[in-house]
């Protein structure tokens, strides 16, 4: 079998078997094919590539300028696709069983503080319809800490008002019901009432926070909105489509929230992905020490 029709064969199962997104999948294959192309030029194959290769790859990558981080998904990557290639049985052995993946100290995500945080949501010009649908998405995304990909998709039936909940389907088609918060119903029922019916060619179809012609908004055409109210409140540091999401979560952490409520409600499958915002809210409290503490 070609290397590409291996590759194709692995990402099939990897999505099949757990729901893998697009992103993730593309990025397997980016680095598949990488890995595929470097055996083709030393003359080995995907599925012997011979001990010393990835080693001498690694090396020869480092002094190219890839960072640590880059070289440790780039393993992560290979490992996945040796372990599942040894179980389909098109291996005898895992050619990598004895590399080590280099530590990798995890970067700390995007995030605002609180105070920036509210000038965001208060940024958009409540006197017209896309200022309220605004108002409303980013009341919801930094209010149930959702991805910028599960805001976009919600539908109104999604959505309970009354009971203060909303069912978000998140990666891998799983579906979990997140709190919305008094904020996030007090403005998602202003704007139902007002400004959807506005904004909608047809007000049946289904999408809660419609873009043009009544379909979902892209997350391209909302993360253009957000910074333009980002530049709106006067805030100035790099944001990305995650940055609510990420003070959500931090800021719950920070108010004495349990790891284990903030992975339930990020959807998170791993605790070890949560544990990240442990050091954001551990290096605020160092920065705060620093400033205000007379030993700091």
């Amino acid at each position: 079998m070609a290397d590409s029709d291996l590759i194709d064969a692995f990402l099939d199962a990897l999505w099949l078997e757990q729901g893998a997104s697009e992103h993730t999948l593309a990025a397997y294959r980016h680095d598949l094919i990488a890995w595929a192309a470097h055996l083709a030029e030393v003359g080995a194959g995907l599925l012997a590539p011979g001990a010393a290769t990835l080693p001498a790859w690694i090396d020869a990558r480092r002094a190219a300028g890839y960072r640590l981080a880059s070289n440790a998904r780039l393993l992560s990557s290979l490992r996945r696709f040796y372990r599942w290639a040894l179980v389909e049985g098109r291996i005898a052995c895992d050619p990598l069983a004895e590399v080590r993946l280099p530590r990798v100290r995890p970067a700390l995500p995007d995030t605002l503080e609180e105070a920036e945080v509210e000038r965001l949501l208060a940024a958009p010009d409540l006197a017209t319809d896309l200022g309220l649908r605004d108002r409303a998405m980013l009341e919801v995304l930094y209010g149930c800490g959702l991805r910028v990909s599960e805001l976009v998709g919600l539908t109104v039936e999604a959505v309970n008002l009354r009971q203060g909940v909303v069912r978000v389907r998140g990666k891998g088609d799983k579906d979990r019901l997140v709190p919305l918060g008094e904020e996030a119903v007090h403005w998602l029922t202003r704007y139902l009432r007002t400004a959807r019916g506005a904004l909608m060619d047809d007000p049946t179809r289904p999408a809660l926070f419609p873009g043009r012609g009544g379909a979902s908004l892209t997350r391209q055409a909302f993360w253009h909105r957000i910074k333009a109210h980002a530049r709106t409140a006067g805030i100035t540091r790099p944001l990305s489509p995650h940055t609510l999401r990420h003070a959500f979560a931090t800021h719950l952490l920070n108010h004495g929230a349990n790891l284990r409520v903030v992975q339930l409600l990020l959807g998170h499958s791993d605790l070890s992905t949560t544990q990240i915002y442990t050091h954001v809210a551990q290096a605020r409290l160092e920065a705060l020490h620093a400033e205000h503490h007379p030993r700091g």
